[in-house]
């Protein structure tokens, strides 16, 4: 039996496998980089190793380092999670060949699927239906078709190329991008099929025979081919369900598949099917297949039982669906700007009714698998999920409606998400006709806008005003009982200024001796709404606004405030009154989002470029970032070379325009 379980991950995945283990008595070890130090799921562990160093071919892709980590712990078994090594032959066998238990299947079976072209070969013989696929670009001549990584998933190293003058670039990224993140720069290319849908089927196998499948999910909606959200048992009839459960169960026969693991197939909008990827471990959607089975199935102990020899439970082999689950996952990302990962401190994470965190739930409710806390850094080493939350309700527009108003109502201050996008995705139309497929976001430009429109942010400016106002009066050592802002000269506002999200705002306002709001704007040129003030405190603001009373929950750190409203959430930072001199960039200075490594200069000093024309590439959080010019111009500077480091806000370049020739 399993008594010292070393995971060989991070982040919510190994506190998700520490839940299991405090539940079934056996005892946990973390390995951690510099960089996750302090995170809960080192706190959370009997025994925690540090890997020193920071990126992940320095600290979790040390196969050596982590070897080393379960002999000085006593640890007698290993689980990979996933990410990192979790789908790595060589370290699955090394595992086994230093007398410890793998959590996971085999370490031939690993490679064989590992490599997607000798994959879809093996499979293609047991009968699984294949898309046509090419491994020389040269031989492509219908378009659209997809570039694809052989060796790993995850949606890295994946372009979709409408032409063939696309196609050698496409090639040339995916590899640098499969290259980074999996160690190997070998992809291939296959046929692109239009208003596909992504679905897959958790399958289980153990050590005497058995290969069962657990059910369907569908995954269709995605950003940059990486799942956003996910649901079971998914939207398929029972006939097409029966098909794709036999066709996973021939693929895990086929290679004799043992632990977790998961079929994808991209389901045509004809009802055929294909085969896209096999993924030899526990997929980050596991929960909706977990919370849809009447007998509440944990698949990691289902992981740790057939590790030890047990054969696959009765009830395990074929779960009855029950209810519907939907996960959406919680990145530190910014839709609206090219999803742009996001770093910083998380200075408050909070989502309302959560009823259990990384377990089952017996009725309807929410689940939370979170691998962050108030207070937890989100650094520029990972990807960007933060935590998932996933919604059981007895149909689908029950669970959809649970999730967007636990989301919506989420306080995560700190750090930008794409908690909105979310929201309005399973609040939308076509979401609720479940028309879905993989270019879902492609043709909802819609569901990219923020929740807090636009004309609401006036009154949300207002509550942070007043909030902070509160707070000074608080914490004043005179005279704390006068109102805010009280003078002998009742005609003069108040002013406050801040910088949102669409530039600088300013609230003028002024309050009455009893403490009333007496008037206020934030255009002298808008019809403000009218506005009474109900209640004023450091962290609430009660006002009503035309009739309608609406509270704002606020939260202050140093110069930020966040304000989570009835409409939507904003932070707001405010703008000192007399602000100190800054050094100013040069006009047309492209700085930076978030720090990382410049891997590719596609322009030189003096040259003309269009807007929209790729200057650079920034690689950071695992993924390229393409740099692209914000106007006609000339590239006037080129501070950093290839393969340079860069700061938040550096200057990566500099544009000019004709106005401005420099």
């Amino acid at each position: 039996m399993i008594e010292r379980l070393l995971v060989a991950n991070r982040g919510e995945i190994a506190r998700r496998v520490f839940a299991t283990c405090r539940a079934l008595g056996v005892e946990t070890v973390a390995v951690h980089s510099d960089a996750d130090a302090s995170a809960p799921f080192v706190r959370e562990a009997d025994q925690a190793v540090r890997l020193p160093g920071n990126t992940p071919s320095e600290t979790y892709l040390r196969i050596d380092l982590i070897l080393d980590a379960a002999r000085r712990t006593g640890a007698d078994a290993v689980h990979p999670g996933y990410g990192f090594l979790a789908e790595n032959a060589e370290f699955a066998a090394a595992v086994t060949d230093a007398g410890l238990t793998w959590v996971g299947p085999p370490a031939k079976v690993i490679a064989a699927m590992g490599d997607k072209l000798a994959a879809k070969a093996l499979l293609a013989d047991a009968g699984v239906p294949m898309l046509p696929s090419w491994t020389d670009a040269d031989e492509v001549t219908d378009f659209p078709v997809l570039v694809k990584a052989s060796a790993g998933g995850g949606g890295r190293g994946m372009r979709i190329v409408r032409s063939a003058e696309e196609l050698p670039e496409a090639v040339a990224s995916a590899r640098r991008e499969a290259a980074a993140a999996f160690g190997d720069g070998t992809v291939f290319i296959e046929r692109y099929v239009e208003r596909g849908r992504h679905v897959e089927v958790q399958i289980f196998g153990d050590t005497h025979g058995t290969v069962a499948a657990l059910g369907v999910r569908e995954c269709s909606i995605q950003r940059r081919h990486q799942k956003i959200i996910e649901e079971a048992p998914g939207v398929v009839g029972a006939e097409l369900r029966e098909r794709l459960h036999e066709a996973a169960v021939a693929a895990g026969r086929a290679v004799d598949y043992v632990s977790a693991g998961t079929v994808e197939f991209l389901l045509a909008p004809t009802g055929e099917f294909f085969f896209l990827e096999m993924n030899t471990r526990l997929q980050v959607e596991h929960p909706v297949t977990e919370l849809t089975t009447p007998v509440g199935l944990d698949l990691v102990r289902l992981q740790l039982l057939v590790a030890e020899g047990d054969p696959l439970p009765e009830h395990g082999q074929h779960p009855a669906a029950r209810g519907y689950a939907i996960e959406a996952r919680l990145c530190a990302e910014d839709p609206a700007q090219g999803w742009r990962p996001a770093t910083g401190t998380l200075h408050r994470f909070d989502v309302p009714g959560v009823d259990r965190e990384f377990g089952w739930l017996q009725r309807a409710g929410l689940r939370l698998d979170s691998g962050v806390v108030a207070g937890s850094e989100v650094g520029v080493h990972y990807d960007s999920l933060v935590a998932k939350v996933i919604a059981v309700a007895p149909t689908r527009s029950e669970a959809a409606r649970a999730l967007a108003g636990a989301l919506a109502r989420a306080e995560l201050h700190g750090v930008a998400t794409n908690r909105d996008l979310l929201v309005r995705v399973l609040r939308s139309p076509e979401f609720a006709a479940a028309e879905i497929d993989t270019g879902f976001l492609d043709r909802h430009p819609e569901v990219f806008a923020p929740l807090l429109a636009g004309d609401q942010l006036p009154v949300t400016a207002l509550a942070a005003a007043l909030a902070s106002a509160a707070g000074r009066r608080a914490t004043s050592p005179v005279l704390g009982g006068l109102p805010s802002g009280w003078r002998n000269v009742p005609a003069v506002p108040q002013v406050t200024r801040f910088a949102g999200p669409d530039g600088e705002i300013e609230v003028r306002y002024r309050l009455d001796r009893t403490g009333g709001l007496a008037e206020w704007s934030t255009d002298p040129s808008a019809d403000d709404a009218t506005v009474a003030l109900v209640e004023a405190t450091p962290d609430r603001v009660v006002l009503d606004v035309d009739g309608v009373r609406r509270a704002f929950r606020v939260h202050r750190v140093l110069s930020t405030v966040f304000v989570d409203g009835p409409d939507g959430a904003a932070s707001l930072t405010e703008l000192p009154r007399l602000p100190l001199p800054t050094a100013e960039v040069a006009a047309g200075s492209l700085l930076a989002p978030l720090p990382g490594a410049v891997t590719r200069v596609h322009v030189q000093v003096g040259q003309r470029v269009t807007a929209g024309e790729p200057l650079l590439t920034l690689e950071a959080m695992k993924l390229e970032h393409p740099v692209l010019a914000p106007t006609d111009g000339v590239v006037a500077e080129l501070p950093v070379p290839a393969g340079g480091q860069v700061r938040t806000g550096a200057v990566l370049a500099v544009v000019t325009t004709e106005e401005d020739p420099r």
